[in-house]
């Protein structure tokens, strides 16, 4: 595994005052060089970069900047830092590999004092720009100096990146299991550790159709599509497919929720009883049972029609909802909200005050089309937003993904925030230090052929509810939670996902790690 041979270079990976202790304080006999750059995709340009800086001295160190300071698009860096670090040190040629925890070099140059400072020949094209300058007057202040490496090769990897991403997404896996402590076997162990745990499920259920039908073709007078209807699918959604996603994982879960006295009232009702799951459904004749129904022909949707009332749930029925909260403790409260009446800035407050001492407090909130906001949900253990929704909550178009998910983090004052970022995967915060090297962690999308992304991150919702609940870690509950967002996208619908589910796609994973060869288990 990748594990095994990144450990041969790990040892190389420094911190400051590491390196200070390895190379002696200036002046010394050994000279020092030292480079510094992101690397985010190691090309020629770098290669000869470091090659003719190691010419000039006899220790070179090259230096990293560390994910936080990195603001060049939205979701750069594309390899993490971990990653980047071990890719310079698996060079035989280089020494030792620092991850620059400060925004630039300035402070690591008076610590270390190198003899020399790289820079690349683009640097002197059109003068010296500010931080260069700052780099060399502090370099010189106490004698040492910049040399800038020859050539017309621009060694940044923007232009590179730019073309194309990096398909990287194994290799960013197992460094972050590695560094985590995670195995597949750890991960397997951990699925059968989600039995039997208790969750309390509060919040919309929606009823998600897909309408079947064949293009025939339109009318001539009027731009109308006309389509032939062939059938009608029914799913379980919203609120009640989370639910759904946790029984099936195996825990004992108690659904709260408003239902309206129709049909698909009915429908959800019976579903639910054949899961096993325990339904507080309070019933509201005023409105009707959420439905969407997409109509889809050739692949394609071509028009979705709602079925709703987003009004607030009365006064009556809030109580009732705070009763069922508050009358049991269960190992972890969900409150999925749809913004379709139940959640809302006067109900939202009694429903936490509600929730038992001690409960393990999660909320996600699937409201970017309306008026909500996830930091509403302030102080729980784990929110699951998307991209979208955390812009929106934040009134921010502009920030990358790493300053955007840290100011959701502090707005919501949550303990970890799992941030989906659709087909680019998920991000994880778990630390109000945002300048740590361990703050943030990236993980890709294990989604093999995208069949319907509909309900993925309820799926990812449950199981990383499940596994933070049962492990305490969030690498498993990261990993699990977004196994099951790709099991979810890889069918039709809302089909619950099982334990069997994600151990067929953990499968999958080890094999491509071990290069096809069949998991050991």
């Amino acid at each position: 595994m990748l594990s095994s041979l990144t450990e041969k270079f790990r040892h190389k990976i420094k911190t400051v005052e590491e390196i200070v202790s390895a190379v002696g304080r200036y002046p010394r006999t050994r000279k020092v060089i030292l480079c510094h750059g992101v690397f985010d995709v190691v090309h020629p340009g770098h290669l000869r970069h470091l090659l003719y800086a190691k010419s000039k001295a006899d220790i070179l160190v090259a230096s990293i900047t560390a994910d936080a300071h990195i603001s060049k698009g939205h979701y750069r860096p594309h390899i993490p830092q971990e990653l980047r670090a071990l890719n310079l040190a698996a060079f035989e040629f280089v020494d030792y590999v620092l991850i620059d925890r400060n925004a630039t070099p300035i402070e690591n140059i008076r610590q270390i004092q190198p003899d020399f400072f790289a820079k690349g020949y683009e640097y002197t094209a059109v003068g010296l720009p500010p931080k260069t300058q700052e780099e060399v007057d502090t370099l010189r202040s106490y004698g040492g100096d910049v040399i800038f490496t020859p050539g017309d090769i621009v060694y940044s990897s923007s232009r590179l990146i730019d073309l194309a991403p990096p398909a990287i997404k194994l290799e960013k896996l197992l460094t972050f299991m590695d560094a985590g402590g995670v195995s597949f076997d750890s991960l397997r162990e951990s699925l059968g550790k989600l039995e039997g745990l208790s969750v309390h499920v509060v919040g919309d259920t929606i009823v998600d159709s897909y309408t079947h039908a064949a293009m025939i073709g339109g009318q001539t007078k009027t731009p109308t599509m006309s389509v032939l209807y062939e059938r009608r699918d029914d799913y379980i959604g919203g609120a009640a497919v989370v639910a759904e996603h946790l029984r099936a994982a195996g825990a004992n879960v108690r659904f709260s929720t408003v239902l309206g006295n129709d049909g698909f009232k009915d429908f959800v009702l019976e579903g639910l009883a054949r899961s096993g799951i325990e339904c507080n459904a309070l019933i509201d004749p005023t409105r009707p049972t959420t439905n969407k129904n997409a109509i889809v022909t050739g692949g394609y949707r071509l028009l979705k029609i709602d079925t709703l009332d987003n009004r607030s749930i009365s006064d009556e029925i809030v109580q009732k909802l705070v009763a069922s909260i508050s009358a049991r403790r269960h190992g972890a409260v969900v409150f999925s909200d749809f913004r379709h009446g139940i959640f809302n800035r006067r109900t939202i407050p009694r429903f936490n005050a509600a929730i038992p001492q001690g409960m393990f407090k999660v909320a996600d909130s699937q409201v970017a089309s309306r008026w909500g906001n996830i930091t509403d949900f302030k102080d729980f253990d784990l929110i699951t937003p998307n991209e979208r929704e955390a812009r929106f909550a934040l009134g921010d178009q502009d920030s990358g993904i790493r300053p955007l998910a840290s100011a959701l983090y502090d707005a919501a004052r949550c303990k970890t925030l799992i941030l989906k970022l659709g087909e680019r995967g998920v991000l994880t915060c778990s630390s109000a230090d945002h300048e740590s090297l361990d703050s943030f962690v990236v993980v890709d999308s294990f989604v093999d052929h995208v069949v319907d992304a509909l309900g993925a991150g309820d799926a990812l919702l449950a199981y990383a509810t499940l596994a933070k609940l049962a492990t305490e870690s969030d690498a498993v509950a990261t990993i699990l939670g977004s196994i099951a967002a790709a099991c979810e996208c890889e069918v039709e619908g809302n089909i619950p996902v099982t334990p069997e589910n994600v151990l067929k796609k953990i499968d999958a994973i080890e094999r491509d790690a071990n290069y096809n060869e069949q998991p050991t288990r």
